[in-house]
């Protein structure tokens, strides 16, 4: 959270330091003046400038809950961007401006004096509206880019009350601050911080399909630092830098450093050192009494609390109209009804955006229900087995087009409500439904590669049984890795081997006699005796067994039943198992060989997605390059720890490396998290 705060911490300090002088200065400029009546005029104007502050703050985090991921990735890289541009706008100002920042607001407040009460309040609502418009911009964009509020928040109120501290103690002349050399120490950092904020928006606006480039990675800082260590999580949260960065980031983020950098610097080096600062209140006053006298002189038409409430009140209430109107219809405002008869009455064209529907089942059967484009049957939102007399929300992005309902009853015909049309509107996403007969194809050719791998796995586990027979323990070691990695690389059959599995790769966890209890069997109670020491006479009966089990389960395959709908599943479930098992080394009895059958796990993964990539290139034309990226650098840290015939166990890894490992598996899962809803059969008659 700390890491995260440091940002907003200083944005907080610089952009209220530089509001709190103004303010000071207005008040000092009043009090030297005589005209202590015209404080509330200033008060007033800084409350405005607050609450309009605030109001933008929750218009642009409503503005973004309310969008679609991919919009919301687009919307929030478009605004980092806009938040750079604003902070390195301020940083030259204020490198310019603080040295004559107390004459400049002395000269609009002596103007204002004499102009009314509308013009003072204008003058302190500009003056410190602009610092609260950054500052919210700016936290919006830090809490966003890490994915937590607290520390920005946190961040943010502390610099905001140690620069107010400050702004007092300038006011009472108890603090000199030399202003020129604050901001320009804290720009250099600002700069630094920013560039981190412009590669994480360009990442966004990667992300949402605005610029290309996505998995074009130019650098994995994740390669050279520990991602899980105090000094990575700080870089991260303070400067955005990411383990995996593209070539855009990479770009954006040296050469806007290097650029305002240089110009920053520059414009330092050749600006005149600026006198000591005085505090705001050590001035003569510039402005005449006449226009004190008159304001004084002014009868009241109003009571005085009318003018600040107001200027607090609009602002907000103005955010409230944004955020009402903006949002969707009430789930209540449609109920749609469904039966096995009848699918989609009370339907009605909804308006594009984010809507929420109430189906309510009116029928006597279970019953599938889809929001369709009937023109290619895509799916746009699903509720799976909605009962009868039941009534649930379903949720769907709602984009010009044309749109029905489907209803497919348990054991009934599918049933398709009339079309509506929907004009205008963008950024609904759209998934083309998968069929039993679509992943007919990918079944069976990855069913062949298992009777493959099968035919394979029952030659090498009978020479494994004879070393063993024979004695031949060293020979064993070796041949037991080359059967395991076979057997690991059938990782999306797991879930049709029925008893096999547990025989040939079951582990002693949850026996009650550990690894000597009879039921702990296969390659890990072999793999146990050859790495403990035990005689070949000990491991003769488990690695006959082992054999045995391989050959029935080659018998025994063609005739198992494989349900289509694990494919998809099973392209995310093996790295899964990986993650849990093979890289904390809780499957290892002993081998230290776990980077061998994780880098198996890895091959069954690519071969499964190589049988599925017709129906992935259909469907999200961008993932599988994605995927493929990812891919190739976990193999390539796999590869780092193979030394021939041997394998690093993954417990004399060093804390880097394992890092690594880690962080490269999980962006592969993230990566590959789409596929089984994708390529979810859903229900068409």
């Amino acid at each position: 959270m700390w890491d995260d705060a440091f940002p907003s911490f200083l944005i907080g300090l610089r952009e209220g330091l530089e509001g709190g002088l103004i303010v000071s200065i207005l008040v000092a400029t009043l009090v030297r003046a005589g005209a202590r009546s015209r404080l509330p005029q200033v008060w007033t104007g800084v409350l405005a400038a607050i609450a309009l502050a605030m109001s933008f703050g929750a218009v642009l985090t409503f503005t973004a809950a309310s969008l679609s991921a991919t919009a919301q990735e687009a919307f929030g890289g478009a605004l980092s961007v806009v938040a750079v541009a604003f902070v390195t706008a301020m940083v030259f100002w204020m490198r310019r401006s603080a040295r004559g920042l107390s004459g400049e607001i002395k000269e609009k407040v002596t103007g204002a004096l004499g102009m009314g009460a509308g013009v003072l309040i204008l003058t302190s609502f500009l003056a410190v509206g602009r610092e609260g418009l950054e500052t919210a911009l700016f936290l919006w964009t830090t809490a966003r880019a890490a994915g937590e509020s607290v520390g920005p928040l946190t961040g943010a109120g502390i610099g905001l009350v140690l620069a107010a501290g400050l702004c007092w103690g300038l006011y009472r002349r108890v603090l000199k601050i030399n202003l020129t050399k604050f901001f320009t120490a804290t720009g250099v950092v600002l700069i630094v911080i920013a560039a981190g904020v412009l590669g994480y928006g360009l990442r966004d606006l990667q992300e949402g399909g605005v610029l290309p480039g996505r998995a074009a990675y130019a650098v994995d800082l994740g390669g050279s630092v520990d991602a899980g260590a105090w000094y990575s999580t700080l870089v991260q949260g303070v400067l955005n830098l990411t383990p995996t960065m593209t070539w855009l980031q990479v770009i954006g983020y040296a050469g806007y450093l290097a650029v305002v950098m240089t110009l920053f610097v520059r414009g330092v080096r050749t600006t005149k050192p600026a006198p000591a600062t005085a505090p705001p209140g050590a001035t003569t006053s510039e402005a005449g009494t006449p226009a004190a006298s008159r304001s004084g002189a002014s009868g009241r038409t109003r009571p005085a609390w009318v003018v600040p409430v107001a200027v607090v009140a609009v602002p907000a209430v103005v955010a409230g109209l944004v955020v009402a109107l903006g949002r969707p219809k009430p789930a209540g405002a449609q109920t749609v009804a469904v039966s096995e008869t009848e699918c989609g009455k009370g339907f009605t064209a909804p308006r594009p955006g984010r809507q929420t529907f109430r189906m309510r089942n009116t029928g006597s059967k279970t019953s599938e229900v889809y929001l369709i484009d009937p023109a290619t049957n895509a799916v746009y939102g699903e509720i799976e087995g909605l009962a009868p007399g039941t009534t649930r929300d379903l949720a769907a992005t709602v984009a010009g087009g044309g749109y029905a309902w489907r209803c497919v009853p348990t054991g009934g015909t599918a049933v398709t409500s009339r079309t509506v049309r929907v004009g205008g509107g963008a950024g609904a996403t759209a998934v083309v439904p998968v069929s039993e007969q679509d992943l007919a194809t990918p079944l069976k050719e990855y069913q062949q590669y298992v009777e493959r791998g099968l035919t394979t796995l029952v030659a090498q586990t009978g020479r494994l049984d004879a070393d063993i027979q024979g004695g031949d323990l060293a020979a064993a070691r070796t041949d037991w890795l080359t059967a395991h990695r076979t057997y690991s690389s059938l990782g999306a059959a797991y879930g049709t081997f029925e008893d096999f599995d547990k025989r040939i790769n079951g582990r002693p966890d949850g026996l009650p006699g550990g690894v000597d209890d009879k039921d702990f069997t296969g390659f890990h109670r072999i793999e146990y005796g050859l790495w403990h020491g035990q005689s070949a006479d000990r491991l003769k009966a488990p690695a006959r067994q082992l054999a045995d089990d391989a050959a029935g389960l080659r018998k025994a395959f063609p005739t198992q039943a494989f349900d289509p709908g694990d494919l998809p599943l099973r392209a995310h479930e093996i790295l899964e198992n990986t993650l849990q098992f093979e890289l904390t080394g809780q499957a290892d009895q002993g081998s230290g060989t776990e980077l061998a059958t994780a880098d198996a796990n890895l091959a069954g993964t690519q071969e499964l997605l190589t049988v599925l990539a017709p129906l992935l290139t259909s469907r999200a034309p961008h993932l599988l390059p994605i995927v493929d990226a990812d891919t190739a650098r976990l193999r390539g840290l796999l590869d780092a720890a193979h030394h021939g015939n041997a394998w690093t166990p993954v417990n004399r890894l060093d804390a880097l490396t394992r890092a690594r490992l880690d962080g490269a598996t999980g962006q592969l899962l993230e990566d590959l998290a789409p596929v089984p809803d994708l390529l979810e059969i859903r229900k068409s008659a």
